[in-house]
Parts: structure tokens; C-alpha cells; sequence
């Protein structure tokens, strides 16, 4: 791998570039496949990982799943689920991040739904929930309150904790 990300350089700070650049040379070693499964984000994380060179084999696939029909059609997330949690609920965010194990060969899939920008009545601005799913059968659940900070930073936080949740995925090893 020649170094971090480069197509998206400045758009992400330094050491976001530099976690996906480690987390995937880790993922190279170890012979670890990853998958990611976003909403809010809209592939911002797919994207960042697919700009380290080198590191292909690493990146299975990703799942850009910005409706409701597209959660449930591409990750088998149960509609009776988004219909009494939400879209942007732990309960959807885990069931996205098992799907993408389940209809992927990768061994850990993240996966991140949310309000980047603002919220329906009755949400909150900058609510994400991220999921990180081993295909071992163990999840981890995130709950962040960004604020309302407007869309970039929202997106840029959500794929900063996405990065660390698949670390700790990876370390759990």
C-alpha cells in the first residue's frame, strides 16, 4: 500500500485517512474482508476505504442503502422492524450490520444509519447509530449525538467511529 487515501484528500482530516490506511493494512495481514452497509454516510466509508492502494482484497463490498426498501431488499432488514423502531433506531443499525455479513463473504461488516442533517419532527439532528458485526456471531452497537453540525461533519464523525469500531472488530481477533 503506497499511504492514505488520496482521491478524497482534503475532504477528511489526517488521521481519518490514516486509521482506514491502518485498519486495512491490518486487514491485509490478517487476511480479514470488511463490508460496509450505509445510509447517512451515503458510501462516504466505502469510498475512503476503496482509496487506499493496495488494499482491494481487504474491502469486500459495500451496501449503500439510503431507503427504507433498499435496507430491507438488500440486507433482508425486516420491515415490521424500521416500521415500530425506526431507520434510524440500534435495532435497525444492528440487523443492517448482520445482513451485510450474511450476504457477503466479509468477516467484519459496519454498518451506520442516521440523521447527518436534519431530523424528521419528533428526531434529533446528528442522532447515528453504527453497528459493527463479526461474522462469529458478535456485534457491537454505537449510539452518537453529533449535534446539529450540519451534514459534513456529521458524515466525516460517523465514518471516524466506524473506523474505530472496526479496529476494536479486528483486534477482538
Amino acid at each position: 500500500m503506497n499511504g492514505p487515501a488520496q482521491t478524497l484528500s482534503p475532504a477528511f482530516p489526517d488521521e481519518v485517512e490514516q486509521a482506514a490506511a491502518a485498519l486495512l493494512r491490518a486487514c491485509c495481514d490478517r487476511g480479514v474482508k470488511l463490508a460496509t452497509a450505509e445510509s447517512c454516510t451515503g458510501g462516504l466509508l466505502a469510498s475512503l476505504l476503496t482509496d487506499v492502494e493496495g488494499a482491494s482484497h481487504a474491502f469486500e463490498r459495500g451496501f449503500i442503502v439510503y431507503s427504507d426498501e433498499a435496507k430491507c431488499e438488500l440486507l433482508g432488514v425486516a420491515r415490521d422492524r424500521i416500521d415500530s423502531c425506526g431507520a434510524v433506531s440500534r435495532e435497525v443499525a444492528i440487523a443492517m450490520a448482520r445482513g451485510a455479513i450474511a450476504t457477503s463473504s466479509a468477516d467484519i461488516a459496519l454498518a451506520v444509519t442516521g440523521y447527518a442533517g436534519a431530523a424528521p419532527d419528533g428526531g434529533e439532528a446528528g442522532l447515528v447509530h453504527l453497528a459493527c458485526a463479526r461474522r462469529d456471531g458478535a456485534t457491537d452497537h454505537r449510539e452518537m449525538h453529533f449535534g446539529d453540525i450540519g451534514r459534513g461533519p456529521v458524515r466525516i464523525g460517523a465514518v471516524r467511529v466506524a473506523l474505530d469500531m472496526m479496529e476494536q472488530a479486528l483486534d477482538g481477533d
